[in-house]
């Protein structure tokens, strides 16, 4: 069933739907004081008080848009003023009711308190004189129209703002997933490059055929992370871009991990995946999360540890995913390195998905990375635990 979105719903409204309404009110206004003509339609003094107040209000309201709050008085003001004078019901109180309910739509709140308590005093007032029109009964319904019209202002108002910062949030979290994929990308393949340009200029002199291996590795390294780099920018552009024109690469993931490996490979790693479990298809959330994650402990690995060898172990359960990144390098001054986002931003990833990270120096020394990812199996069939090999022997 489609969820009803309430800041979407609204009454009509614009300048023609004000200057429709103040015609009406107007129209009407006219037909109740014309009741007040005698037979020889002449107009006492105060009926013609009248018939200006009323075209003054109702011209009034097709100003609300750029004077709010003046209006707001002027209305209020006028229409008390008309019924002082005037000993017919014309519907003039619809037009500061509208602006009533406009002004705290708006979030003019304190204002349009101020002014229907203006309104009910006065009634209360003709009320306690006892003029014999307005009575103890329409005080109170007055003072009830009035409560409602600015509480469904105030709501809308309300709804609005939380939507808007809705929207803010959403923005924020967008940048923070943009900031952090570029992270991921550029950080590793210009680590490898790093690595390999220092080899080539250690080598240029003492054996140019490894610095020119070290420069092709270079050159491998910054066309993948130029591809990534089109890849994640091209999300971007999807929003502004007929669809033609998007890029159609899929996210990276998992079954990509060949690449990181050999990237790691050309900056002096020896690299070994042990993956166990399952073969089946990850959600595409919990993919990309692993991959960066990978991703990003074989950066740290190159750029922090010195190590020479790092075992990734991969196992794929049914209802998550766990990782483990263990280096053989220098763990205990890997820990106390601060300057980087990395080990943060793969944190943030595994909270994201309900999951959890931890980073921190291996006990047969190295550096050690474990994440715990879970998803929701949608070909799980139904018997539960009993059917799953992860829960054997348990």
């Amino acid at each position: 069933m489609p969820r009803l979105d309430v800041t979407r719903f609204r009454l009509p409204g614009g300048p023609r739907v004000d200057m429709a309404l103040a015609g009406v009110v107007l129209v009407l206004g006219g037909v109740a004081e014309g009741q007040r003509l005698g037979p020889d339609w002449r107009a006492t003094p105060s009926m013609v008080v009248s018939w200006l107040l009323v075209m003054a209000v109702c011209g009034a309201m097709l100003l609300r848009r750029r004077h709010p709050v003046p209006v707001g008085w002027f209305t209020v003001l006028g229409t008390g003023t008309y019924y002082l004078l005037s000993t017919v019901d014309a519907p003039l109180v619809v037009v500061p009711i509208v602006v009533l309910h406009a002004l705290a739509a708006q979030g003019r709140i304190q204002e349009s308190i101020a002014m229907a308590t203006v309104m009910v005093l006065g009634v209360g007032a003709g009320a306690l004189v006892g003029t014999g029109d307005v009575t103890g009964t329409a005080v109170f319904m007055l003072t009830g129209w009035l409560v409602a019209v600015v509480a469904l202002g105030a709501m809308r108002h309300g709804r609005v703002a939380y939507a808007e910062e809705e929207a803010r949030l959403r923005a924020a979290q967008e940048r923070l997933r943009i900031a952090r994929e570029l992270h991921d990308v550029i950080g590793h393949n210009m680590s490898m490059i790093h690595v390999q340009a220092s080899a080539a200029l250690h080598r240029l002199k003492k054996d140019p055929a490894q610095a020119e291996d070290a420069l092709a590795a270079i050159k491998q390294g910054s066309k993948e992370g130029l591809r990534e780099l089109r890849a994640t920018l091209g999300v971007l552009r999807q929003v502004d871009e007929a669809a033609e024109e998007a890029p159609t690469a899929p996210p990276p993931g998992l079954s990509r991990i060949d690449e990181l490996v050999a990237s790691a490979a050309r900056a002096g790693l020896d690299v070994r995946v042990e993956p166990s479990g399952n073969g089946a298809p990850l959600p595409a959330a919990v993919d990309l999360a692993a991959y960066r994650i990978v991703q990003e402990s074989l950066t740290n690995a190159v750029r922090h540890s010195g190590a020479r060898q790092v075992v990734v172990r991969i196992r794929r359960g049914r209802r998550e995913l766990t990782l483990s990144v263990q280096d053989d390098g220098h763990g205990a001054a890997r820990s106390g390195h601060s300057g980087g986002s990395g080990i943060a931003g793969m944190a943030e990833r595994a909270r994201a998905l309900g999951g959890t990270l931890s980073a921190e120096p291996g006990s047969a020394g190295g550096f050690v990375v474990r994440a715990r990812l879970p998803f929701t199996d949608h070909h799980e069939p139904i018997g539960g635990a009993a059917d799953d090999p992860d829960s054997a022997g348990g």
